[in-house]
């Protein structure tokens, strides 16, 4: 008897534990479907997916930062029932991935217009430089750093690649923002506005680097300029640090006609079988420019994984070349798109234009209106260019288990209707001004038009005075 009861005991216990366990599974279930933060109802979605799924009077689920479902049937995801903190109607609405800007620098809002219509050459040295060396701060940095993100949130973009000066001040002004950004500290053998030497860019680097390790929206990178700014030696240490940290390399590569016949003439190899030969190359590297690049440069750069970006309006405003970027994504390399700087090479940062002047620029060059077409152009802005980045886990694309990043467009205008095919649409038709809202991380930026994140009047009211102390400083 005295057994018996021991079993029972034990049989009553066991029990005990799996009702227990089974309620607090399914009060954790219930909790869990029910914990919505945001909620996109009624939309057109174009994921970009691996399918490159076009989901229509669909929805999206976000919880955190990530998105949770997506998908055509809200109720079927959820089963059990769900509540949401915030449910956005996107009826007649597009929903698409953030766009990714691939470089840009972007402080340079405040040059805006400073010098247009000469070489590349002569741009950066009789110009840029000296206008640079005369006013850029960290004041000047943030400040521009404010007006741009402003400007970028507007036109859809969510995530962006920088190169510039008080790196550091940008990474806190795009955090505050709360846009996603792989921000890249220069390093060039002169003297600039932050540091005076390779040794001080090196110990502010490596500070920098440490500072933002970790950090869900600041990827901090290094940057050493170019080819043509900077020593080999510079570049080795420049990459050693990086890859100290694991962090991003970017530079500017193959961008001009100069570079390349320099290049010949005293390394004896093209700017990308120079940084070859030179163990600079790797998949940690982000490309800007690509545009004077044979096969032989092509199949080097596929195959050490480096992201290339096409900056289709800056490499036409400066007459810089073409980038074969047709024969690029043939040859296996991730080419992404961007702006590049808002100031003489490309006088905004708008990614909506640049999707449209990718796809016809190539088909310009190539002769053949079937070269590039507007699912290629979107691709580049989005998961094509997450890959450029090494970021395709994350961003890109809209899939369970990525990042919320989006932008929603509206289609209650002129240019948005008729619609035949949404890619033609995107890219051929609508505008920034259709951006209504967007989304990073599961945060609202842009709500209604309305910006959130940015001071916008304040960041206007102070370009225009530094509009005026950048003029007077050249005079």
């Amino acid at each position: 008897m005295k057994l018996f009861g021991s079993v029972r005991h034990l049989f009553l216990f066991l029990a005990a534990c799996l009702l227990s366990s089974a309620a607090a599974f399914a009060q954790e279930t219930a909790k869990q479907a029910a914990s919505l933060d945001l909620l996109v109802k009624g939309p057109t979605i174009v994921t970009m997916d691996p399918q490159r799924r076009v989901i229509e009077n669909g929805f999206l689920a976000v919880r955190g930062d990530e998105i949770v479902a997506i998908g055509q049937d809200v109720n079927s995801a959820f089963p059990k029932g769900y509540t949401a903190k915030e449910t956005i109607d996107a009826s007649r609405k597009l929903v698409i991935p953030g766009l990714i800007n691939g470089h840009t620098h972007i402080p340079m809002v405040l040059m805006r217009g400073l010098k247009d219509d000469v070489t590349l050459d002569d741009w950066l040295r009789k110009f840029i430089f000296p206008a640079e060396a005369r006013n850029v701060t960290e004041d000047f940095v943030r400040w521009g750093s404010r007006l741009a993100l402003a400007e970028m949130i507007r036109s859809g973009t969510t995530t962006f690649a920088d190169m510039y000066y008080f790196e550091d001040a940008e990474a806190e002004e795009t955090k505050a923002a709360g846009l996603r950004g792989v921000l890249g500290e220069t390093w060039i053998d002169f003297p600039v506005p932050d540091n005076k030497s390779v040794a001080e860019m090196a110990a502010y680097s490596e500070k920098y680097l440490k500072k933002w390790q970790g950090d869900p929206l600041i990827h901090a990178a290094v940057a050493p300029h170019s080819i043509y700014t900077c020593s080999e030696k510079t570049l080795r240490e420049a990459a050693a640090l990086a890859r100290k940290y694991h962090a991003p390399i970017l530079i500017h590569v193959a961008e001009m006609r100069k570079e390349y016949v320099d290049s010949i003439e005293k390394n004896g190899a093209t700017p990308v079988q120079y940084l070859e030969r030179i163990e600079f190359l790797g998949p940690d590297v982000l490309a800007a420019h690509c545009i004077w690049t044979d096969y032989t440069d092509m199949k080097i750069l596929a195959e050490r994984q480096v992201g290339c970006v096409h900056n289709p309006s800056s490499n036409m405003m400066l007459a810089s070349g073409v980038a074969p970027v047709v024969d690029q994504r043939a040859a296996g390399m991730h080419v992404g798109l961007g702006t590049d700087g808002p100031a003489g090479s490309n006088n905004d940062l708008n990614m909506m234009e640049e999707m449209d002047l990718a796809a016809k620029l190539q088909k310009t060059y190539r002769v053949d209106p079937r070269a590039l077409g507007a699912k290629g152009a979107l691709e580049m802005a989005t998961i094509e260019g997450a890959r450029a980045l090494h970021m395709e886990k994350e961003i890109g694309s809209l899939e369970s288990g990525k990042k919320a990043d989006f932008a929603i467009l509206t289609l209650d205008v002129p240019n948005a209707v008729p619609m035949f095919d949404v890619y033609s649409q995107i890219v051929y038709a609508l505008k920034a001004s259709e951006v209504q809202a967007v989304v990073v991380g599961g945060k609202t930026l842009l709500k209604n038009g309305k910006l959130l994140t940015v001071d916008e009047a304040a960041a206007m009211a102070k370009a225009k005075e530094y509009g005026k102390k950048v003029a007077a400083s050249l005079q």
